[in-house]
């Protein structure tokens, strides 16, 4: 119980802090942080929760690295539902505290609520097929320097930094593409509140990063393999 309370609260905290800086702060073109303002927020998410719960749950604020970390020979299977289910609360949880202090502005619309999406959807206007692509590849790579980067022979305390610092990146590329994803929890939420197109185009942000996080399990375990 302690470990999915705090997966509940580690994703609720990149929930309000990712998306919320889109949401609130990246709303004044003159003064707001942008792309790159966004793509540092959710590295921080995970670099401030690495540190604060890593050692009571992993710190995995995402089905798909539980998935891919469960592929790579690194967590319990039994294990992942639970994880699951808490981390999709908790993102969820963060998308209804976002909205709460959103929409207390005057003018309020929720429009596209910084949920993922392609085609019309996708800030850059990607095709679906290149919304697939980026976030099974980014997904991969995610999980590839999660597995090393927390690898018992890595150096070690520095694996929340590595990480969040490789989240940030991701944004940099992805977030013209599909807003970024490659976490199903953090796409929910937001997409829960959006409705109407989001919901329709939600199943890619399951199924992309998912494919993504096996593959990675699967080759980091080849390559990490005493054999």
């Amino acid at each position: 119980m302690k470990k999915l309370l705090a997966e509940f609260i580690g994703t609720f905290w990149l929930v309000l802090g990712g998306c919320g800086s889109a949401v609130l702060a990246a709303a004044y073109p003159e003064l707001g942080i942008g792309f790159v303002g966004v793509s540092l927020a959710f590295g921080l998410t995970v670099v401030t929760m690495a540190y604060a719960i890593g050692h009571i749950s992993g710190c995995h604020l995402n089905p798909a690295v539980s998935i891919g970390l469960w592929m790579g020979g690194r967590f319990d299977k039994k294990e992942l539902l639970p994880y699951i289910i808490s981390q999709v609360l908790g993102a969820i949880a963060g998308a209804g505290i976002l909205y709460l202090i959103a929409s207390g502005k005057s003018g309020f619309e929720i429009g596209g609520f910084a949920s993922n999406g392609y085609g019309a959807h996708s800030p850059g206007g990607y095709s679906m097929v290149s919304a697939l692509v980026t976030e099974v590849v980014m997904t991969f790579m995610f999980l590839f320097i999660i597995l090393g980067a927390t690898h018992a022979k890595a150096p070690q305390g520095f694996g929340g930094l590595i990480i969040g610092l490789g989240l940030t990146l991701i944004h940099l590329i992805s977030i013209p593409v599909t807003n970024t994803s490659v976490n199903p929890a953090r796409s929910t939420s937001q997409a829960l509140f959006a409705g109407d197109w989001a919901l329709t185009q939600l199943w890619l942000f399951w199924l992309a990063p998912i494919v993504g996080a096996i593959l990675a399990g699967l080759v980091y375990k080849y390559l990490s393999s005493e054999d």
